[in-house]
């Protein structure tokens, strides 16, 4: 078991959830009071999706990371800050017999374009989607190469920002341990990701495989999507790592009751409290996880 743990509140993610919950944060301003709110709730990090603040769809704006960069930094709390790249890799298949015509929801650029804002703005830690995956129960793929992974993770490694490895399948996990093995990333974090239709199930045999699949010593955390956010985070503490909760993953603190941030965070630290556990601050998370504060 984990007793010293850092949890990451993913505040909004890119996801069609601000339809359904008036307490998911659109503006950057929303998405910067969210990190605040999280913070003083007890989260080591905030992890940053930006969206459209017109239509409330997910952006790649870096005009609009910097803006929640910014007002996160000029706030009174200490918050370690945790920049999406994987916006850019979505790819809606065509229809039927016509899979060339991709559809609306297609946004696909290269490796490094991925990392426009992570450039700019320099985070303490950036994500990096670790292959492809069938998203959702349609024709959406998430796209993420052997090719594109070995130019992003180098690109991270050169600017200094550390690189947390978003795990959504097996597979994924065995090319990331590859690139380590290759030289392209310096003591990555790792990110176990579960529940995502067609990815891993989120359920204890399925965690505790990948757990056992990680290279030695490396810090991890772990979660799942909807109902399963709080039993995976108790679970990845039961193994030995860290959680990670929020908006992008589940809307409700209970059944039909909308969550924000925040009270996320305090039911998290409550039943990692009652397990044992204590979360760490920001200072702390950056000693376990060898940051330097930007």
């Amino acid at each position: 078991m984990n007793h010293d743990v850092i949890i990451t509140c993913a505040l909004t993610g890119a996801g069609d959830t601000a339809s359904k919950s008036h307490l998911v944060p659109v503006t950057p301003k929303q998405i910067a009071e969210a990190a605040v709110e999280a913070a003083k709730a007890g989260a080591t990090v905030v992890h940053c999706h930006v969206r459209d603040p017109q239509t409330g769809r997910f952006s790649r704006d870096v005009a609009l990371y910097r803006e929640v960069m910014e007002r996160i930094r000029e706030s009174d709390v200490d918050i370690i800050v945790n920049l999406t790249a994987g916006m850019g890799g979505d790819l809606e298949i065509g229809p039927g017999e016509t899979p060339l015509e991709f559809g609306a929801g297609t946004d696909l650029i290269g490796p490094l374009e991925r990392l426009a804002h992570v450039e700019a703005l320099l985070p303490e830690i950036c994500t990096l989607d670790c292959g492809t995956l069938n998203f959702g129960d349609g024709n959406s793929i998430y796209v993420s190469t052997p090719a594109q992974l070995r130019a992003g993770a180098k690109r991270i490694t050169e600017l200094g920002v550390k690189a947390e490895l978003e795990i959504f399948d097996t597979g994924h996990l065995w090319f990331a341990k590859q690139m380590i093995k290759e030289g392209l990333l310096d003591d990555p974090l790792f990110q176990l990701c579960l529940g995502i239709p067609w990815g891993a199930p989120a359920d204890t045999t399925t965690m505790k495989a990948m757990v056992d699949n990680l290279p030695a010593g490396v810090t991890w955390a772990g979660f799942g999507i909807g109902r399963m956010q709080m039993p995976m985070a108790a679970q990845a503490v039961l193994l030995g790592g860290n959680v990670r909760v929020g908006l992008e993953d589940n809307l409700y603190l209970d059944k039909g009751v909308l969550a924000s941030n925040g009270q996320l965070v305090e039911r998290a630290s409550e039943i990692l409290s009652r397990l044992g556990a204590r979360v760490l601050s920001p200072a702390e998370g950056r000693a376990k996880m060898n940051l330097t504060r930007r």
